[in-house]
């Protein structure tokens, strides 16, 4: 063992305490050390269980870096049980049992210190008369907790770091209640900052956490936070997650790249947000649970979701609050459902929504003031029975549908305008009911207010404007009118009521106008609401080609895949064939039919998904699909669990793909083998009744193994004959592999060492090819497992360069899974 000497010089004033001079080791110096004594310890390691019980000073040499090491074989390294100042150490620990630092009591002083250890915490702070101020200190601890703070300790935390954890990156339990000013958490096991128990709290201003295993924050059981300014990104996890009456106040935030819930609340919880921004996440952007739960949100922000889930999900009696806020680039904005649910919205914008806007239903709430909603598919969506709301001052702008009411929902909607919708302004179906007053639809590529069959609507001093196919369309038992107007000659409805309302009401199925008679209405069509598919910005070209990007970028973006070489032949033989025919057609020449429904077989993470997406955007730029839009679908999704279900729910999946591409992933599945009473059979016969009746509305591409799909298309006498062909995708070839993982390296900032891309090649070809090969997915999960063994190898660098940041080499390389021992 090193060992220095240790130099005490007394601070106090009385003649006799004279106890200046050199000592062989700490724990002699200490013994004779009092209040105000500077005990400056000389470079080595000190193989000692130091304990403060005195207000003196502890320090290394300055700027010794590390030079002196508190490194006891077992217990704690160093305890402190007063207001003592601690600076220029490096502390290590080897008990699980035990912290490496341990703040009893006082206020002391630790600055700079590095604690590298592997102890049940890094640096512990316990009980109530704890109150430590810590700065620019350093905690690496794969074996425990980071910090933590206990049992109604507390104190500042400036500037430190905790580097690794093999738990919670800062932990405070039992009434802790800790201040951290721009502090970082990273590369911890657990959640970055967990806080749990009634009384703990804790407040973190400028702070961030980032590339933790669990949620980045995670605050539970009567727990208390506020940060402010603060950045949580880069989980595995939540970023944020609340439970059992939690509460957090997020002031200035930012939460981004989450793959999961960017937040979570539940049971009792509640959140208050303000400026605060949550963008780039998988799931949902709020995920709001259980009654009681309440979030309230001002000046937020949430945009750009990865995944394919709504921004704000609000259920089982929950309630959100948005004012003024903004929600873009997401599939869907609002969704709020379950009795008792609620979401208020007052001032904010919900735009760029690839489905609906805000939707309702089982029985929810949803209320929105002066709103703005433009470029989604559909602005407002009351699905069903008890489902209902108030939109008042609220605008549409650029949407597929702008308000859908069905199945016995009965929202208000006051003084709302909807702005060139490609379909309906309003839409009532299925029995659906609402009360419309002051309602305007402006520029319709199709009606205004069009009210199905047997909805009992209410429309009172309503106006439509440049509707395509007119202004109100009502069945033959229509809503109830007053006092609402259109610009088809200038006309003004009858005031009218259903069938047996009130005396000398209009003849039902006609609208008459002053002065004139109106048009018969039509029919009710028989198909479900109409669909859902975004509509191009304002300024767009009309026409399915203004839709998508030109086909040959949409070929250039298959062409840049890795592999899949008859792939790309085969989708280009087909858009050739459907170019040309198009373009006979237009000379005046009969065009060859081309069945553009495909069967795509092959491994899994081979790319069928990615081209069946390009494959419906190159159709939309042909003009050939409306929107080319991709509905992914299974049997999950299209079988039900009783008698007729099935059939409903394969019809909305077509539906919902309706201008675009209807994906069916692992199609065999609904048909397996044994059979019997399997109700996947009724999905196959009801999707090939709707390729039949809709075959030019949707493309529809069945994918999965091959062989299992080669017996898939012997089930119906019916299948086999509407799909044109089958396109089969290989495996990956080792360079293939190596091509996606350079793809990867490269959009993450990486790059591959001397050698590596060599032992990569070996890696693949030496990889077991089994069922459970993903192929490309594979590539990605490998390029992810260097990455991280690349971040355990470098965080162990005191000052990495550039290059050691970035290059990965073949010793990051994961080890190959073991084979099977044999039989």
């Amino acid at each position: 063992m090193v060992q220095g000497t240790v130099q005490v010089t007394h601070g106090g004033t009385s003649r006799w305490r004279r106890r200046s001079g050199e000592y062989p080791t700490l724990t002699a110096a200490l013994a004779v050390a009092g209040d105000g004594d500077v005990l400056t310890i000389a470079p080595g390691t000190y193989r000692e269980n130091l304990v403060l019980d005195h207000a003196v000073t502890l320090r290394g040499p300055e700027g010794g870096g590390g030079s002196v090491r508190i490194a006891p074989v077992d217990g704690v390294a160093l305890t402190v049980r007063a207001s003592a100042v601690v600076q220029d150490l490096y502390l290590e620990g080897q008990d699980r049992a035990a912290p490496a630092l341990l703040v009893e009591d006082g206020c002391p002083e630790l600055t700079d210190l590095r604690v590298s250890t592997h102890s049940a915490a890094g640096i512990e702070v316990r009980g109530s008369g704890a109150r430590p101020l810590v700065r620019r200190c350093t905690v690496e601890n794969p074996a425990g907790v980071g910090i933590a703070v206990l049992d109604g300790g507390g104190g500042v935390f400036e500037e430190c770091e905790v580097v690794a954890a093999g738990q919670n990156g800062i932990s405070v339990r039992g009434g802790g209640r800790p201040r951290l000013e721009r502090c970082r958490v990273h590369h911890a096991t657990g959640a970055g900052i967990g806080i749990t128990g009634e009384g703990s709290g804790l407040e973190a201003l400028g702070c961030e956490v980032y590339e933790v295993k669990g949620a980045g924050v995670q605050i539970a059981a009567r727990a208390t936070a506020r940060l402010t300014d603060c950045s949580v990104h880069r989980t595995s996890a939540d970023g944020v997650t609340l439970d059992t009456d939690a509460v957090l106040t997020l002031t200035g935030c930012d939460i981004h790249d989450i793959p999961e819930n960017a937040v979570d609340l539940r049971s009792r919880s509640v959140l208050t947000l303000s400026r605060t921004t949550v963008r780039r996440f998988g799931r949902n952007g709020l995920s709001v649970w259980d009654p009681g739960t309440r979030v309230d949100a001002e000046s937020c922000e949430i945009h750009d979701s990865t995944g394919d889930y709504p921004a704000v999900w609000i259920s089982d009696g929950a309630t959100v609050s948005l004012d003024s806020c903004r929600v873009h680039d997401v599939p869907d904005a609002l969704f709020v459902l379950d009795r008792g649910s609620r979401v208020d919205v007052v001032d904010s914008d919900l735009s760029q929504v690839r489905n609906t806007a805000v939707s309702v239903s089982d029985g929810a709430t949803a209320q929105l003031d002066d709103c703005r909603i433009r470029e989604a598919a559909t602005g407002a969506w009351f699905r069903d029975h008890g489902s209902g709301g108030t939109l008042a001052g609220c605008t549409i702008d650029a949407v597929q549908t702008g308000v859908i009411v069905t199945k016995g929902a009965d929202p208000t909607l006051e003084r709302c305008t909807v702005t060139s919708p490609a379909e309906a302004g309003f839409y009532v179906s299925a029995g659906g009911r609402g009360t419309f007053t002051a309602c305007r639809v402006t520029g319709s590529s199709g009606f205004g207010f069009h009210v199905m069959d047997g909805c009992r609507t209410t429309l009172t001093r309503c106006h439509t404007e440049r509707c395509a196919r007119g202004g109100y369309e009502f069945a033959e038992d229509g809503p109830t009118v007053a006092e609402c107007t259109g610009d088809e000659s200038g006309a003004r409805l009858t005031d009218r009521s259903v069938p047996g309302g009130a005396p000398g009401e209009a003849r039902p199925g006609i609208r008459t106008a002053t002065g004139t008679q109106g048009p018969v209405a039509r029919p009710a069509p028989a198909s479900p609401p109409p669909p859902t598919v975004p509509r191009p910005a304002d300024g767009a070209e009309d026409g399915p080609a203004a839709a998508a990007p030109a086909s040959g970028e949409m070929l250039g973006r298959l062409d840049a895949l890795v592999g899949l070489d008859s792939v790309k032949r085969e989708v280009r033989a087909l858009t050739d064939m459907i170019e040309v025919g198009r373009r006979r057609q237009q000379a005046g020449l009969k065009a060859a039919s081309v069945r553009r429904h495909l069967v795509f077989t092959g491994s899994p993470g081979t790319g069928k998904t990615t081209v069946a997406r390009l494959y419906g955007e190159i159709l939309a730029s042909l003009g050939v699909l409306e929107s080319g839009h991709l509905v992914e679908v299974s049997r999950v999704d299209l079988v039900g669990e009783h008698i007729g279900s099935t059939a409903i729910r394969t019809q909305e999946a077509f539906e919902r793909a309706r201008g675009g591409v209807l994906f069916i992933d692992e199609a065999y599945a609904l048909a397996p083998e044994d059979s019997g009473r399997d109700f996947g059979r009724e999905a196959i016969d009801t999707l090939v009744k709707l390729m039949e009746d809709h075959r030019d509305a949707v493309v529809v591409i069945v994918a999965g193994y091959t062989a299992e799909m080669e017996r898939f298309l012997t089930v119906n006498p019916g299948v086999a004959s509407r799909f044109s062909r089958t396109i089969t995708f290989g495996d990956y070839g080792p360079e293939e592999l190596l091509r996606i993982v350079e793809q990867q390296a490269e959009e993450h900032e990486y790059r591959l060492g001397e050698g590596t891309s060599q032992a990569l090649l070996t890696y693949f070809a030496e990889l077991p090819k089994g069922p459970a090969f993903g192929n490309g997915r594979t590539a990605r999960q490998t390029f992810e497992s260097m990455v991280e063994r690349h971040a355990g190898r470098v965080a162990q660098l005191a000052e990495p360069s550039t290059d050691e940041l970035t290059l990965l080499f073949p010793a990051d390389l994961p080890a190959l899974p073991a084979l099977p021992a044999p039989c």
